[in-house]
């Protein structure tokens, strides 16, 4: 007699993900996560969230959060996510997320969120001070994700970490509570130009919303003038560029602007390094320049018009709230039979 195969998940294909409303977003945001948004919304059911109770875990001016709940909302508009096809919420207007994370607050186990690297990273020497949800947000997190039992998450590497453990949480609760493939493990999307984007002042960096200089990435928001003068200020070296990308290997500053020239214009960096091979950086910025503000000038200027009218953009999240809780709904239903809630 053979041991039987266990149960896959056979429920539809769904991808979710979200961006935290505490920063402005930039480049990196748009070719590694809203470019992507707006390609998966056209190959599979998509939720894509405002993760307005992730950013509270830490300090939020209360008088800033809805308005920057709105501003990445329309970001996702203005990279061209339909809300037609794609769900679009704030995190904190379908309660669902939050029930359900607090049955995985029991599911999961101390010892994997203390191996979670990204709270050691954030908390430092000081994790004493930091609050209980900077801990526990992965959990939460897990939640977002299977509250959807979504089997789809684009992730960048600094995430991987936190979807494996929501693997471990999916799979520890169809076990313990014998539910065999109730929830999915879900697999992570990391394929595709704009993975990783580095900060222009520091090629071995990622770009990043809370780097302290402006001048290390280029906003959604940024004018044609401020996005070709911090090209033009772009860190880089003396030599010309060279035949092939192994010889940049320890140019890290240099590597970095070929990519976002060949995420920019949706070629291989080969490609773009073949065109510009033996020119210095002062032909090369100039090019990079005037195509990123081809590509982001429109994005920026389509945001700056969606924020001018917020009823519109309130439209857009109410409704999507209104549909994801449609879809979180019974997830959650059917959580509470199987952990034997009163009443379910």
């Amino acid at each position: 007699m053979t041991d039987q195969a266990p149960p896959v998940y056979s429920g539809p294909s769904r991808v979710l993900s979200g961006v935290q409303p505490s920063g402005a977003l930039h480049l990196g945001n748009y070719l590694g996560a809203l470019v992507k948004f707006t390609r998966l919304q056209h190959e599979m059911d998509t939720f894509i969230f405002v993760a307005d109770m992730h950013a509270i875990t830490v300090w939020q001016d209360p008088k800033l959060l809805a308005s920057q709940v709105r501003e990445i909302a329309a970001a996702y508009l203005a990279a061209g996510v339909d809300p037609k096809k794609a769900t679009i919420f704030p995190q904190s207007a379908v309660p669902e997320h939050a029930e359900l994370a607090w049955v995985f607050n029991c599911v999961a186990r101390l010892g994997w969120l203390d191996r979670m690297t990204q709270f050691k990273d954030k908390a430092g020497k000081h994790k004493e001070r930091e609050s209980v949800g900077l801990y526990t947000y992965p959990v939460l997190q897990a939640a977002d994700i299977l509250v959807y039992k979504a089997t789809h998450v684009p992730v960048g590497e600094d995430q991987r970490q936190h979807l494996e453990l929501t693997r471990d949480i999916a799979a520890k609760f169809n076990h313990d509570f014998e539910a065999p493939a109730f929830f999915p493990l879900p697999e992570a999307l990391t394929e595709g130009p704009g993975a990783r984007i580095m900060s222009l002042r520091d090629g071995s960096a990622k770009m990043s919303k809370s780097d302290p200089s402006d001048n290390s990435r280029l906003n959604l928001l940024d004018d044609a003038d401020t996005i070709a003068q911090k090209v033009r200020k772009a860190r880089t070296d003396p030599d010309p560029l060279p035949a092939t990308l192994d010889e940049l290997k320890d140019r890290p500053e240099a590597l970095n602007l070929i990519g976002i020239y060949a995420a920019l214009d949706g070629r291989s960096a080969a490609q773009v390094l073949a065109e510009f091979t033996g020119q210095g950086f002062g032909a090369f910025k100039p090019k990079l320049a005037d195509l990123a503000v081809a590509r982001l000038g429109p994005v920026g200027a389509e945001m700056r018009r969606l924020m001018a009218d917020p009823a519109e953009i309130d439209r857009v999240l109410a409704d999507g709230a209104q549909r994801a809780r449609a879809a979180a709904a019974p997830n959650l239903a059917q959580v509470k039979k199987i952990v034997g809630y009163w009443g379910s």
